[in-house]
């Protein structure tokens, strides 16, 4: 009885506890990711609810926002999920915004997103040049309002996926093992992307899959690089607003463009363009990804010998 209630203390989420093997570490790390995700997420979906309530709307009725609205409270949320995370961080684990990976200076926030600025068009760019996408020019009508909100929601969705991947889960396993972090990061990045999307043919769910993991891993690897998530962030955030507001294609196969600059569209449903999960699917964006893993691990190992 002891050793069970020594077992369940050891990998309760609730507590800052470290010292035992790795392999309990790990399902603790696993558990404390979860919890604080479905906690998050549990209050983000309260504000929509209370938001609509006191707009005189009633959601249990079918009384709902406009998609645009909807979409607005939905990332600007990610603000408030962002924020239950670092609080049960400093509740539960006792750590400080530097342990989590916020440490300065905070400018690599703008190395990462102009890597992420890059990596993206390039990986459409080569797409369009496939015929797999095509570019239909700019919209008449844009709506710059909706365009200019919807990237501080991004910045906000951004740093709350990394706050949980590149933060909690990295940061606590990487004192441990750097490559047992990186690696159970990515695979808890992959899975909420994985469990409720409909990929199509499975080679586009394989080639999405390796995506997923390439780019989990270009996050974790600028995070060691910069000794901070700052980075991770604004790849995250950037990437997934030029790809969506900016180009106007699918992201992770969300298909519902509330505004855009570019009007672009897939031609088909092929390994090209990623079907209807888009670009993320695709195996040209594998390639880019790829690439740029790979240039990064270089650069890290190089980094490692010389110190």
């Amino acid at each position: 009885m002891n050793k069970i209630k020594t077992f369940i203390k050891n990998i309760s989420p609730f507590n800052n506890r470290s010292d035992m093997p790795i392999v309990l570490y790990v399902i603790k790390v696993v558990l404390i990711f979860w919890v604080f995700k479905f906690a998050s997420e549990l209050a983000g979906e309260g504000l929509a609810i209370v938001l609509h309530f006191a707009c005189g709307k009633n959601p249990l009725q079918g009384e709902m926002f406009d998609s645009n609205t909807i979409n607005l409270i939905t990332y600007f949320g990610y603000g408030l999920m962002t924020g239950i995370i670092i609080l049960l961080w400093k509740l539960f684990q006792k750590k400080t915004l530097a342990e989590l990976g916020f440490t300065r200076p905070a400018s690599s926030y703008f190395a990462g997103a102009a890597a992420g600025a890059v990596l993206v068009v390039v990986s459409v760019a080569l797409t369009v040049l496939t015929g797999a996408i095509r570019y239909n020019g700019v919209f008449e009508k844009i709506d710059t309002v909706m365009v200019l909100l919807m990237l501080g929601g991004f910045v906000f969705q951004g740093a709350m996926e990394e706050v949980l991947c590149r933060g909690i889960v990295q940061q606590l396993l990487q004192k441990r093992s750097v490559p047992v972090a990186v690696g159970v990061s990515a695979v808890l990045f992959t899975m909420p992307h994985v469990l409720n999307m409909d990929f199509g043919a499975p080679a586009i769910a394989v080639t999405a899959i390796i995506n997923l993991i390439l780019i989990s891993l270009i996050f974790s690897l600028l995070t060691i690089r910069f000794r901070s998530i700052w980075a991770a962030c604004g790849m995250h955030s950037v990437w997934n607003y030029i790809l969506y507001n900016i180009l106007g294609l699918n992201l992770s196969g969300n298909d519902e463009i509330t505004a855009s600059v570019f009007d672009m569209s897939s031609v088909g449903e092929n390994i090209l363009n990623g079907g209807v999960y888009g670009i993320e699917a695709s195996i040209i964006t594998a390639a880019v990804l790829g690439a740029a893993a790979a240039l990064l691990i270089l650069f890290t190992v190089r980094k490692a010998k010389q110190s």
